[in-house]
């Protein structure tokens, strides 16, 4: 497998901090399959969710699906579900693979709710993070495409003035440095951080958590270096808006999730916190002695172009294959997708692309996804270029980087298996 780069250092650091600091360093740490994206959204349990329940579980049952739902021996994928429940203390962990013959196995260990047990669904809804970032890289890259938009101009071209100040000028960063996480914006996710629990019902618009961001000062000259920032994507996905004249989910659904027939994805529209079910509930907490506290009702403006959007882990291999299969991209926009930089705040080997994340596999070559992070819930996922895909989604934030790297372990030994 061929990867397109360019030798690009960075100096993000991978530290362990005690107590509430390590929890905010975890979110920051980013996304991929070795390792987080932060994000931000909503959840469940509303009424509109109960309607929808029904017609959700019947589509489920209408599908072809080979479920695992207990273990067998040898069978590592289900064993690394029930460890990551077990040992790791994730609620819920749901898992999607499709091998090397193209068939489909889903698996599932734990608890959708704490409070009832119900057993956790299987291909349940997520919210999948920062996943979101590799469909807004889609939607800039088909606008590069079409030739509505170019990579190296800067950001300043099509969204004049907007940013503006001592967190980055938009004359001096380019749309590719936005994809890339080289543009140096501050992350102003950091603010939101600090007391999240605070924020689960705020509605935040795009433009209030840029300000946020740029407030702070520029991290570094834009193009210098890798450094990870959710800003990023904000920006992007108001370049969408403004080049296209219509909302983000929109551009999204349309150019995407129809396109692929993506069933159970979505980016929520605005202030709804709810997710469709079946779903497992998501849980937070930001010490390890303190209770968890079910956050799957939440704000998803927080996220937006970052990492908003619901899927199930089905739906997010589909997804992944079919960029990388060049279902979505004409063959130069997906060169430019797959040119990475050195990300090595992601894990050992891993390099970044515009919005699609390379990392070595433990039986060789590479896989390519992101990985997401939210409040409530965290997803590991790749694909390889010869058809094989695994997603994880675990029902809470990993409390260690330890507990993130047995996440990491479960989608590589599904991919390697």
């Amino acid at each position: 497998m061929t990867d397109h780069s360019t030798d690009h250092s960075t100096d993000h650091s991978t530290d362990h901090m005690p107590g509430r600091a390590r929890s905010r360093r975890l979110i920051h740490l980013s996304a991929a399959v070795l390792s987080l994206t932060y994000g931000l959204a909503a959840a469940q349990d509303t009424a509109h969710a109960e309607k929808t329940a029904h017609a959700e579980k019947t589509a489920h049952a209408d599908r072809t699906v080979h479920t695992e739902a207990a273990a067998r021996p040898g069978n590592s994928i289900q064993e690394s579900l029930d460890r990551l429940v077990r040992s790791d203390g994730f609620p819920a962990a749901l898992a999607s693979v499709r091998g090397r013959d193209g068939r489909v196995r889903d698996y599932t260990a734990g608890v959708a709710d704490l409070r009832t047990r119900a057993k956790a669904p299987v291909d349940g809804y997520v919210r999948i993070g920062s996943n979101t970032k590799t469909f807004t890289a889609v939607v800039v890259l088909q606008l590069a495409g079409e030739g509505r938009v170019r990579l190296d101009e800067p950001i300043e071209t099509y969204l004049p003035g907007l940013v503006r100040g001592g967190g980055g000028d938009g004359r001096r960063i380019t749309v590719r440095q936005l994809l890339q996480h080289t543009s140096g914006l501050p992350d102003y996710t950091a603010f939101l951080a600090e007391d999240p629990l605070s924020h689960r019902n705020t509605y935040m618009q795009p433009r209030e958590l840029l300000d946020m961001a740029l407030k702070e000062k520029a991290r570094f000259r834009p193009g210098a270096k890798w450094e990870y920032s959710n800003t990023n994507y904000l920006v992007a996905g108001l370049l969408i808006e403004k080049v296209t004249r219509r909302p983000l989910a929109e551009q999204i659904d349309q150019r995407i999730v129809r396109r692929l027939g993506l069933r159970h994805t979505y980016l929520p529209d605005a202030g709804d916190r709810s997710v469709r079910a079946p779903h497992p509930k998501g849980y937070h907490r930001d010490e390890p002695d303190e209770p968890l506290t079910d956050v799957t009702r939440w704000d998803p403006s927080q996220a937006w172009a970052a990492g908003g959007m619901i899927s199930t882990p089905r739906d997010v291999n589909r997804f992944f294959g079919a960029v990388l299969g060049g279902e979505l991209l004409e063959p130069e926009q997906l060169r430019e997708m797959r040119t990475t930089v050195r990300a090595d705040g992601l894990g050992k080997g891993a390099r970044y692309g515009l919005g699609l994340i390379s990392t070595p596999l433990s039986c060789g070559g590479l896989a390519w996804g992101h990985g997401g992070d939210i409040f409530g819930y965290h997803t590991g996922n790749a694909v390889t270029e010869d058809g094989r895909a695994a997603a994880v989604a675990v029902t809470r934030l990993p409390g260690s980087l330890e507990a993130l790297g047995h996440v990491d372990k479960a989608v590589d030994a599904a991919l390697c298996s």
